[in-house]
């Protein structure tokens, strides 16, 4: 039979509860890469085409990021003012951005030249959208407090929205229908807008809470386009448009101001990153938060890939932040099923080949304490485990393992000054330490029984003796402390409880 390795003890954790199947999934987005930027990243955006290449917009320049290895591949930098949210067209060709100047410029992905300039705003243009569903259609939002829709070949705005009385910060094509268009504004108002009459069909905001006058910072649609949400400080509200824009719900999960609203790929599942330096995860079908993400800085953008494999935040402080989640082996984007392997030559005996190749494991090696235990070398196996570099439960899971091999007096035994002192230094550094207290214990009584006939002959272990002798007495009046307190504690909510009872009783009986 082959030699069994030491079974490392741990402790054992408190019974909490198990992270939820959702929970799990969230925390696949793990080791975060941060990156940094000389000024706040404003804006986040993922190409829908592969390789998924996203636009960071910041200061005065736009740069586009490979997923894969997070290096920038282009940066797109001729811009007069500070840029604004920079977004890559559907097919992943052409980048649309806005500066502080006023000015929308479309420029070709692979060459960065410009190819369009969009002169007709008066103050700078926080918001520059590709229509999702007409990609020769831009959107841009302004503090001049208009709302354009431009026609990209022949540079002309096709129309133009003057409903909103100050500044538009935030604005969206709807997903279903290229004529609608939803804004917000620091007029605290949502507004639907249609493009074939250049009419505001819905005003969403200023009648039913004019008493919480916050600019909107935020607006999403639902892809169906029956509702929408809008951000205005800490609180997330959904719209029903089809009952024609009542406010259906109101949620405030966040400290601080929404600044970011994103769905995930699926659609079932929606993002909100705030000034609080948190991200919220809600599920849409109830609306509760299921997990929460914290970043070092104030979140000012947040984006999803499509392929749901990293998050990217950009913060206040200038950091970007990239969440990265690695892809199982038999997930697929598919929602018909898992991908299963193809086989190129048509059977299936290589892949079953390969699957034997994949989870067959290398016998692992012994590690050293194991070697010289199999040897019944034990006084060898615990000082090859009390050298400085080693962590203390493998230390005292080798002396669990001598005791239940009846091998712990024997690697006791025979040991001069030189060779005690290692031990008597771990048992002080741990005597307090409620892991192996218990064992500290046994192991220093076991040490006093076999040499205390030497005691008094080495002034270095006689130290170590008075100073473990010391701690162990520390450790006593504070546990007497604790119990003191423990019983003040009991004394008081009895106390408590029976006030309340004569109370309640008392109350009764009137």
């Amino acid at each position: 039979m082959d030699f069994q390795s030491t079974v490392l003890k741990t402790q054992k954790k408190r019974s909490t509860p198990k992270h939820s199947a959702e929970s799990r999934y969230w925390r696949q987005f793990k080791h975060p890469v941060f990156l940094k930027e000389y000024a706040p990243i404003t804006s986040v955006h993922f190409s829908s085409a592969k390789p998924h290449r996203y636009a960071v917009t910041a200061a005065t320049r736009v740069q586009i990021y490979a997923p894969r290895t997070q290096k920038v591949t282009k940066t797109i930098s001729r811009f007069k003012d500070i840029a604004r949210s920079g977004c890559i067209r559907e097919d992943g060709k052409l980048v649309v951005a806005g500066d502080d100047s006023g000015l929308i410029q479309v420029f070709d992905l692979n060459s960065r030249a410009i190819l369009r300039t969009l002169d007709s705003h008066k103050q700078p243009v926080h918001v520059t959208k590709f229509s999702p569903l007409l990609s020769t259609q831009i959107l841009s939002c302004s503090d001049d407090t208009t709302v354009k829709l431009w026609d990209v070949p022949s540079q002309s705005a096709i129309t133009t929205f003057q409903s909103h009385t100050d500044y538009v910060r935030t604005g969206q094509v709807a997903p279903h229908n290229p004529n609608l268009i939803v804004t917000g504004s620091y007029d605290s108002t949502v507004r639907l807008f249609d493009a074939r009459s250049g009419n505001c069909e819905m005003v969403m905001g200023s009648d039913n809470y004019s008493q919480e006058k916050m600019p909107v910072e935020q607006v999403l649609m639902f892809p169906s386009g029956s509702a929408m949400l809008s951000t205005a400080g800490p609180i997330l509200r959904l719209w029903d448009i089809v009952a024609g824009g009542r406010c259906s719900r109101a949620m405030s999960n966040h400290q601080k101001t929404i600044t970011s609203l994103v769905f995930n790929p699926s659609g079932n599942r929606l993002l909100t990153g705030g000034l609080d330096q948190m991200v919220k995860v809600y599920d849409i079908s109830t609306y509760r938060v299921v997990h929460t993400m914290r970043y070092p800085a104030p979140i000012l953008c947040l984006g999803i890939s499509p392929d749901e494999t990293h998050i990217v935040g950009g913060m206040s402080d200038g950091t970007l932040s990239i969440r990265r989640r690695d892809k199982k082996f038999d997930e697929t984007t598919d929602p018909s099923g898992p991908r299963v392997p193809s086989d190129s030559t048509g059977s299936g005996s290589a892949r079953v080949l390969d699957e034997i190749r994949i989870t067959h494991l290398p016998s692992r090696k012994l590690k050293e304490h194991d070697k010289l235990l199999k040897n019944f070398k034990y006084g060898a196996a615990l000082d090859s485990v009390l050298r400085k570099n080693t962590r203390p439960n493998v230390t005292f899971s080798l002396i669990h393992e001598l005791i239940h091999r009846d091998g712990l007096r024997i690697a006791l035994a025979g040991r001069d000054d030189v060779l005690l002192e290692p031990i008597l230094r771990l048992l002080i550094k741990h005597v307090a330490d409620p892991r192996f207290g218990e064992l500290v214990v046994d192991l220093t009584t076991l040490l006093i029984d076999m040499y205390s006939s030497v005691l008094g002959q080495a002034p270095l272990i006689d130290a170590l003796f008075r100073k473990l002798r010391k701690k162990i007495d520390m450790e006593i009046k504070f546990q007497a402390q604790v119990a003191k307190a423990m019983g003040a504690l009991t004394m008081l909510l009895a106390s408590n409880a029976s006030t309340v009872d004569t109370i309640h009783d008392n109350k009764s009986s009137t």
